[in-house]
């Protein structure tokens, strides 16, 4: 079994990662960091581009989450997948037979995040797995 954290180094998942790596060190499980880099809009000459530029941006970000990972000695690993957030943290807790997906939140008002979609909300309505939503420290 892991953990399954979606992870981009915004206030929200700085503080889901500490939760996170807390969850995992208690288990006795590895915490698997997750970056669902969907590029967005369609198929022009500009979307190679694009897509590298958030492939890197998660490859930075993923590293920041394995570094602090290895230093509390939990056993991480890291995926970049090429779908929106939620399903990339969907695809990824299925691979990793995850006891628990954990995400940052931004402290929206629910109605916010259900009329924008926002990643905790697709999760809590399409997860089968638990799903641990953790505010931001501010």
């Amino acid at each position: 079994m892991s953990v399954v954290l979606g992870y981009d180094e915004s206030p929200g998942a700085d503080r889901a990662l500490r939760v996170a790596i807390e969850i995992a060190a208690a288990f006795g499980e590895a915490l698997v960091l997750v970056y669902g880099a969907a590029a967005p809009g369609g198929m022009g000459e500009e979307a190679g581009a694009h897509r590298e530029a958030i492939r890197q941006a998660g490859r930075n970000a993923l590293a920041h989450g394995v570094a602090l990972a290895d230093e509390a000695g939990v056993p991480s690993a890291m995926e970049i997948l090429d779908a929106k957030p939620a399903q990339a943290l969907l695809e990824a807790a299925e691979r990793h037979h995850a006891r628990v997906i954990v995400v940052g939140s931004w402290g929206e008002s629910p109605m916010r995040g259900a009329l924008l979609g926002s990643t905790p909300h697709k999760l809590l309505h399409l997860s089968p797995l638990p799903v641990l939503c953790v505010p931001t420290d501010t």
